[in-house]
């Protein structure tokens, strides 16, 4: 293949991985934009492969069929609720193939290696190994084979402030001497140990926070492989993954209102004696009205206006079907209904977006939390399956809540607010919720499709 050819088809795959991201920016395009995303990568892989004659149309063939059986399983078996695990994988195995690559040409290359390629692979060397071990802390940490809460050692700061110095001189070493391979996979080794004890101290309320900047990691990681194997495409690609990943973590601080820094260095729960800590019992005992089926129902006959909260519960029970059931069950009596997306609902920025779109309600439905909070001062009743830390009033009313100033849902402020969950446990941030005892507060304690169900049953019956 020609150089114009193969730069022509590298700025047409670069123009689909922007208009990609575009399109994923909203759940009505969100499909198209991983079609075109996808597009542009396989017109990436096809081009480098033909051109460096690295493999022929056949085996391009069978990786494509490969991968397709991979993928189509993969998108079948992982539940929703296990998304976020499945994007720390695919964050690791990015940071551990951009390592390999790295390393692969270093040992290969012959003669003078120049500046610029012995900076780039340790660089490489260093994020790569950092995002993959620190996903795979993020995926034990969400999978729960290990621990949620925060892994505190002793001097944990010191420790890794020693061990970031130590990765940049052996860096410093690698750029200098990249005739001398122990010093990468010193570097390697170093970082790796640098991810795990990075990440480990995190709490599991914040692992998606994590998992976004790993992701960004992982952009920077393969932008830094392109500069080491003087790839124009890949140097695009990683960059996009990188800016995206980090305007996203952006995106997920301000709606915790949180710094990045007191992500990763404090944290939620990130003091075993945290303020607000505890199950509750003091805040919740003798305050806690339960309700069934039947006096919801019998609440709803008379509401004008509606609004349902969804959050990580309704994902874990697999309820979106009966929520989308129950809301047209209501519209069909005349009385409105939307759902309040809260920006960290579920365990992933767009969770709820998803999941509400499989069930096919409507995208206009879908509000904002800046567009639905005005509404819930009208609302007669506010429904919230599995939400939690993102309707507790403590943010806005507590000081020294460890969610003190984190933008909520104003779900107290409807008339009554039903509270559909199965048990009073605290959510991510491992606080109690003073909705629960709140006076205009309904608890109905069941698993989230099996109160839908009911509820719909009763306001049939």
């Amino acid at each position: 293949m020609t150089t114009s050819l193969i730069n022509l088809a590298y700025l047409v795959a670069s123009a689909l991985f922007i208009l990609g991201l575009k399109g994923l920016a909203h759940p009505r395009t969100a499909v198209r934009g991983n079609l075109l995303g996808a597009t542009g990568m396989l017109i990436a892989v096809v081009v480098t492969l033909l051109s460096q004659e690295i493999i022929g149309f056949g085996g391009i063939i069978l990786g494509m069929l490969l991968g397709s059986t991979v993928g189509a399983v993969l998108a079948y078996r992982i539940a929703m609720t296990a998304m976020p695990q499945l994007v720390a994988l695919l964050n690791g195995f990015g940071g551990l193939a951009s390592v390999l690559v790295a390393g692969a040409a270093l040992v290969e290359e012959s003669g003078t290696i120049e500046l610029q390629m012995s900076i780039a692979t340790a660089a490489s060397g260093l994020i790569g190994a950092v995002t993959f071990w620190g996903s795979l802390v993020a995926f034990g940490k969400l999978q729960e084979v290990i621990s949620g809460n925060p892994v505190l050692l002793p001097g944990r700061h010191a420790l890794n402030a020693a061990l970031l110095a130590a990765t940049l001189a052996l860096a410093a070493g690698v750029a200098m001497h990249p005739e001398q391979p122990a010093f990468y996979w010193g570097l390697v080794l170093l970082a790796s140990v640098l991810g795990v004890l990075a990440v480990i101290p995190i709490g599991g309320a914040d692992m998606p926070v994590v998992i976004s900047l790993l992701n960004s990691y992982s952009g920077l990681a393969a932008c830094a492989t392109g500069f080491v194997l003087n790839n124009t495409m890949l140097i695009i690609a990683g960059s996009l993954v990188g800016a995206s990943g980090l305007i996203l973590t952006r995106i997920m601080c301000d709606a915790m209102n949180r710094s990045l820094a007191n992500v990763l260095f404090g944290g939620l729960g990130a003091s075993p004696t945290a303020a607000g800590g505890g199950k509750g019992d003091d805040l919740y005992a003798g305050r806690i009205k339960k309700a069934d089926p039947e006096e919801i129902a019998m609440l709803l006959d008379i509401a004008q206006r509606v609004i349902i909260v969804p959050g990580y519960g309704l994902a874990v029970s697999q309820a979106q079907h009966s929520v989308r059931d129950l809301a047209e069950l209501l519209e069909s009596r005349g009385i409105h209904v939307d759902f309040a997306i809260h920006p960290v609902a579920g365990r992933m920025p767009g969770h709820m977006n998803v999941l509400l779109a499989e069930a096919d309600i409507p995208y206009e439905k879908l509000l904002t939390m800046e567009e639905v909070n005005p509404l819930f001062e009208q609302a007669d009743v506010a429904i919230v399956i599995g939400a939690n830390d993102v309707v507790n009033p403590a943010a806005r009313t507590d000081p020294n809540s460890p969610i003190a100033g984190m933008p909520i849902l104003d779900v107290d402020k409807a008339r009554t607010v039903v509270v559909v969950k199965r048990s009073l446990s605290p959510g991510f941030a491992g606080i109690p919720n003073p909705l629960f005892a709140a006076d205009n507060t309904l608890m109905y304690f069941a698993d989230g499709k099996k109160a839908l169900v009911d509820l719909i049953a009763a306001l049939k019956g």
